[in-house]
């Protein structure tokens, strides 16, 4: 038989376990939104002007810092391969040159050859501003990144696309970017989202990570100067390009977004820095790592 202590005893344990609930359900969805990215890599044209003069000391600085992947340069491939294989970091994507898209041999060739070097993926990089001309060249050039989708297809490469800021400027009611998308086939043409240049063109990237979720597979992880005004081409100061969270733009929800949405990598770029590439990409490589999102 219980006495009257005990059960006094039992209600105010009771209604302390209580009260401790709410917080432990808040601890506990603290812990699940608070992970690290684990797949985060670097494009190598943030180091195209110290990589072809040491390509085996700037790779395996890339490595010391702590990233695990890189996206190449078609152009550069054969030059950092043997090095590239003497590290542990991982080739996932690989940025081909523009003039490969339309010519189905040569660009079969190129496939086959990045397909022999395990990339996962295959980019185009940048449409020249001569070749740009409105929504009929991007319709032109959505037609030639779904024919080589689907060759890549059979060789387990898939193809994405790179945006700048041109893509976003209104045209006709609609933009570049939209067109593009619409007449590209999603099951082998992704793309590829430079944060930095769509927030250069005014948008909000976790917005856009939102609106193609499921669209985007590679993300450009750089930082933009505050105060840069909105523009729909590439001319801006190389100062406007900053080491990862040394500017303005809001890389927690950013990386949040891209969780949710399907991003499958991650690659740190910086076009242009005010000193060694390698310190730069130290700072980004810190603050992404240490960033609980």
């Amino acid at each position: 038989m219980i006495s009257g202590m005990e059960k006094l005893a039992r209600r105010n344990f009771l209604r302390g376990a209580a009260g401790l609930l709410p917080l432990t359900a808040l601890a506990q969805n603290k812990m699940q939104g608070s992970h690290h990215l684990k797949n985060l890599g670097v494009q190598l044209y943030t180091v195209r002007e110290i990589l072809p003069k040491d390509p085996s000391g700037v790779l395996n600085q890339i490595q010391e810092i702590g990233y695990t992947e890189v996206e190449a340069i078609y152009a550069s491939l054969d030059l950092i391969w043997p090095s590239l294989q003497k590290t542990k970091l991982k080739p996932v994507s690989i940025h081909l040159d523009s003039d490969l898209f339309g010519d189905d041999v040569k660009m079969q060739g190129a496939l086959e050859k990045v397909a022999h070097h395990h990339f996962q993926y295959a980019v185009f990089p940048y449409l020249p501003e001569n070749q740009r001309g409105g929504l009929d060249a991007i319709k032109r050039l959505a037609e030639k990144l779904n024919s080589a989708g689907e060759q890549g297809k059979k060789l387990g490469v898939h193809i994405c696309y790179h945006n700048h800021a041109f893509e976003y400027q209104p045209m006709n009611g609609t933009t570049p970017l939209a067109v593009l998308l619409e007449n590209t086939d999603k099951d082998v043409v992704s793309l590829e989202l430079d944060v930095f240049w769509a927030s250069v063109a005014g948008h909000d990237p976790v917005e856009l990570l939102k609106k193609y979720s499921g669209r985007i597979a590679l993300l450009h992880l750089k930082d933009k100067e505050k105060g840069l005004p909105v523009q729909y081409n590439e001319h801006v100061p190389p100062e406007a390009f900053k080491a990862v969270g040394k500017g303005s733009l809001d890389f927690p929800a950013i990386l949040r977004a891209a969780q949710a949405e399907g991003v499958k990598h991650y690659f740190v770029e910086q076009d242009h820095t005010p000193g060694n590439p390698i310190d730069s990409l130290r700072i980004s490589y810190n603050y992404v790592h240490d960033l609980s999102f």
